[in-house]
């Protein structure tokens, strides 16, 4: 599909880049989310695509980024608009929502995503284990190399320290447990709620472990693959059922989880519409934390429904964001001395004098 590019031999660059959830809304994003079965030929065509020589590629709810090692940053930068364009056949134009990091900055960009400062809920614990995901991917197509194998690892250890010498994880810190606040707020006590966790993944166990520290009594698990549902369900004292048999379930349940890899919509509005004159329009919650998305967004205008997707998490994310500056401060001087030792082992690899570890100009030569 892609043909790759002729590098310099005279420069290599660290670099980063790509979308975020910072200004780049989740309707574009699901655009180009990559699913788990997707990202091993993702990478290795963007490797060749963007010209790198080492590549790593990460896709979440909340980012869809590269790290990479070449001597083309500014092709590295074009290229990566038109790789997302046509490896998933979309026309909107990235270039204007993407962003590039080059040096020590793309170094400190990586070490604070991986200790949760720069995720929608700041302190959040899954996107540490989401870039570990993406690294062994890439280490296990060879992809990567001293760079970027440096990077990671070294990025994974500041993350560790930040989390246990500071508070920065206290709380609701999580995709899964601010889920739980928000049912909190439109049931109040959960006790006597019923809930309905569609996708098995690591987000849906998450969330479902957080619903039941929370009082949640009857939990129904539905996955595309059956075990997978029996064998969380059999892990949270739940009931597991068949894919094709959750709309009968859902008719008794009050709050519906999804997070699935589906391609398309899971429960669109006209099938909501059905479902809800079989439920005698009782109130329904759901929460939608895939991407792309699983539920349809026009849902929220039917009566009695309420829809929340990953962005409309992210006030209250702001809420804990207040609260947590201290901690964020405290945070940024922890990753400082860890930032500092990468640049300076990058400067011992090339011979560059580490007169200033964090300037802005770096680049391993």
């Amino acid at each position: 599909m892609f043909s790759p590019t002729t590098a310099n031999p005279m420069n290599t660059h660290l670099i980063c880049g790509g979308l975020t959830f910072e200004g780049v809304p989740v309707e574009m994003r699901e655009k180009v989310a990559f699913r788990d079965s997707q990202l091993p030929d993702a990478l290795s065509e963007m490797k060749k695509f963007l010209g790198l020589r080492e590549a790593v590629l990460v896709s979440t709810c909340n980012r869809v980024e590269y790290f990479g090692e070449t001597t083309q940053p500014e092709h590295a930068a074009a290229a990566w608009p038109e790789f997302l364009r046509q490896f998933h056949s979309v026309p909107e134009d990235f270039a204007p929502l993407s962003f590039q990091l080059r040096g020590a900055p793309c170094v400190e960009h990586l070490f604070s995503v991986a200790s949760g400062l720069k995720s929608m809920v700041v302190g959040e614990t899954e996107i540490l284990g989401q870039l570990k995901d993406a690294y062994e991917i890439a280490l296990n197509q060879g992809q990567t190399g001293k760079w970027l194998n440096r990077l990671f690892q070294s990025s994974f250890a500041a993350a560790k320290s930040v989390r246990s010498r500071t508070g920065i994880t206290r709380g609701s810190v999580s995709v899964g447990s601010v889920s739980v606040e928000l049912a909190e707020k439109i049931f109040g006590d959960l006790h006597h709620c019923r809930i309905m966790v569609i996708g098995a993944g690591e987000t849906s166990e998450r969330t479902a472990r957080s619903l039941l520290s929370h009082g949640v009594k009857s939990i129904v698990v539905a996955n595309r693959t059956y075990d997978r549902a029996a064998s969380l369900a059999a892990e949270l004292g739940g009931q597991a059922v068949r894919w094709e048999e959750w709309e009968d379930h859902a008719l008794e349940i009050d709050i519906m989880i999804s997070s699935t890899s589906a391609p398309h919509y899971v429960l669109t509005q006209e099938k909501l519409q059905a479902l809800l004159k079989r439920r005698d329009r009782k109130s329904l919650f759901l929460i939608d934390l895939a991407v792309p998305r699983d539920f349809e967004p026009s849902i929220n205008l039917l009566d009695n429904v309420f829809l929340y997707d990953i962005d409309d998490l992210q006030s209250i994310a702001h809420s804990h964001l207040r609260e947590r500056q201290t901690e964020i401060v405290r945070s940024m001087e922890i990753l400082k001395p860890h930032v500092d030792r990468y640049i300076a082992w990058a400067e011992r690899q090339t011979g560059t004098p580490a007169t200033n570890g964090l300037r802005p100009g770096w680049a391993p030569a």
